[in-house]
């Protein structure tokens, strides 16, 4: 009889313990369920597109672009603040460029630019133009410059140049840049916006890896360090000369 009680008694110990077992999966199951779903996101770029004077008068030719993205100051739903500096204030003031301008406006003031819709915008304007693939340029200043600085990391392969002005740097991904990408770099050393060391740690980054890195210090020179950057002429030439293989 005591031996039927122990047996009964551990039974339902047993029982118990596949009970606890058993809910204790469901219950983890609860909490952790696999899903899926495809997602969409919408953005509206207003943007400038400029075409230089000889564009009309050869059908057959193919012209190199300027990818132009802003500071943080330009962003927005108005279109004419772009104006304020950069390429965009440079023509705007009857600048001629060789190459065509794409500028964008980043319609989020406090938000980071969504590369993967600039990349859809440059896509779509040279389906519809006609723009050298092999001769893609890119530039930003500030906000825009981190983004220039993020879309030659994520899409390494797509331009032909590269010119950064006072741009926070992704150090730890500087090696999946293009490592045949010409790269020119500005910061002011007084940059209390981005600091100077952001462009600094990653020009040695990159010279560090072999890659070819022109950095223009500017001593004493502010956030503001585009005023120079872009009207160093210099820099449009070095552009024209840069192309993919």
């Amino acid at each position: 009889m005591e031996s039927i009680k122990m047996y009964n008694n551990l039974s339902i110990k047993m029982l118990i313990g596949v009970f606890l077992m058993i809910f204790s999966s469901c219950s983890a199951q609860k909490q952790l369920i696999e899903g899926e779903e495809e997602t969409l996101i919408r953005e509206n770029l207003q943007y400038y597109l400029y075409f230089p004077e000889t564009y009309e008068k050869n059908e057959s030719e193919l012209f190199p672009l300027l990818l132009f993205l802003h500071g943080g100051g330009e962003s927005g739903d108005s279109l004419a603040v772009l104006k304020k500096n950069g390429p965009p204030k440079m023509l705007a003031e009857g600048k001629q460029f060789p190459f065509m301008v794409l500028a964008p406006q980043n319609p989020h003031k406090k938000q980071w630019w969504n590369v993967r819709a600039v990349m859809k915008l440059l896509d779509t304007v040279m389906s519809q133009y006609r723009v050298d693939p092999k001769r893609i340029y890119l530039s930003g200043l500030s906000r825009g410059g981190s983004a220039a600085w993020e879309l030659a990391v994520q899409y390494p392969d797509r331009f032909a140049a590269l010119a950064v002005v006072c741009g926070m740097a992704p150090v730890p991904y500087a090696s999946w840049i293009n490592k045949d990408l010409p790269i020119w770099v500005f910061h002011g050393t007084e940059d209390r916006s981005i600091p100077f060391t952001e462009s600094e740690a990653m020009v040695a980054s990159l010279k560090q890896m072999g890659y070819d890195v022109t950095f223009t210090v500017y001593e004493g020179v502010g956030h503001d360090s585009w005023i120079q950057a872009y009207q160093t002429e210099a820099l449009y030439d070095w552009m024209m000369k840069q192309k993919l293989e």
